[in-house]
């Protein structure tokens, strides 16, 4: 265990705003509760102060203590952003907390590099629009689906993803954005039958919304669930299963438009 002379632990205040900061940026790039409270606890650890860490879909609570005098308690409640998935973030955050614990980093060298990470340049949207295009049509070649399907598919992803981006950046609902985005997407992919394009019109409609499915939230839900946050894990859940209803909907209002009864 680590040890840390009175003159060098950081106020309580000063901790519990660091340790919050880190948490709801861990919750925001898409860890799981476990992996937030081990990181959180490790950082707390090093400057003489234990946690007790609360992980909510849309906040955190945390209680933190003075190990040495426990009369010095702070309970905080920071409110989370929306969930925006940068895996880059949660290892970097995670080496952070492993570095503040074995090298004993001081808090103004912690603080300075927990703002150095989520300062980083995230990659350029039109980037990520092309590689999720690309990847979504990669799911139609994997399905047998035939060049006209792989070409509706990426044209569809590409407009769906913009749309979202675009919706996003206006802060609109989640559950909105999820039906529109698969609406824009399934309807353009399903050109194939309204034009006789192609001789697999139904893959590229069956693999038009799979770039939409939230496989971080339901994976992170289980894993909660696993771990005892049952809570957390089950508002995930939720919502994950929320945003897959969303993603039927739009599918279904395309089909719908197409005239189609089933795939």
């Amino acid at each position: 265990m680590h040890t840390i002379s009175e003159n060098k632990i950081p106020k309580i205040n000063q901790v519990s705003d660091l340790l919050t900061d880190i948490a709801s940026e861990l919750m925001t790039s898409g860890a799981h509760t476990m992996r937030i409270i081990q990181n959180i606890s490790r950082i707390a650890e090093r400057f003489g102060y234990y946690i007790d860490l609360s992980v909510f879909q849309l906040s955190i609570m945390m209680t933190i203590t003075n190990k040495e005098d426990q009369t010095q308690r702070m309970t905080i409640i920071k409110k989370t952003k929306p969930l925006l998935l940068n895996f880059t973030f949660v290892s970097n955050l995670s080496s952070l907390s492993w570095d503040t614990y074995d090298k004993n980093l001081p808090y103004d060298e912690v603080k300075k590099r927990f703002k150095e990470i989520i300062s980083q340049k995230r990659m350029s949207r039109w980037v990520v629009l092309f590689l999720v295009a690309c990847a979504n049509a990669a799911f139609c070649a994997l399905f047998k689906g035939d060049l006209y399907a792989i070409a509706l598919v990426f044209t569809g992803t590409a407009a769906g993803f913009f749309l979202r981006q675009e919706m996003v950046k206006k802060h609109m609902n989640h559950l909105v954005v999820f039906t529109s985005s698969a609406f824009v997407a399934s309807l353009l992919s399903g050109m194939g039958y309204a034009f006789n394009l192609g001789n697999t019109p139904e893959i590229a409609l069956a693999s038009s919304v799979l770039y939409l499915i939230p496989g971080v939230p339901l994976i992170n839900s289980i894993l909660d669930i696993i771990e005892g946050h049952i809570l957390t894990g089950t508002a995930r859940l939720v919502n994950a299963t929320s945003l897959i209803v969303c993603i039927a909907i739009g599918l279904f209002s395309a089909m719908l438009i197409l005239g189609l009864e089933k795939l």
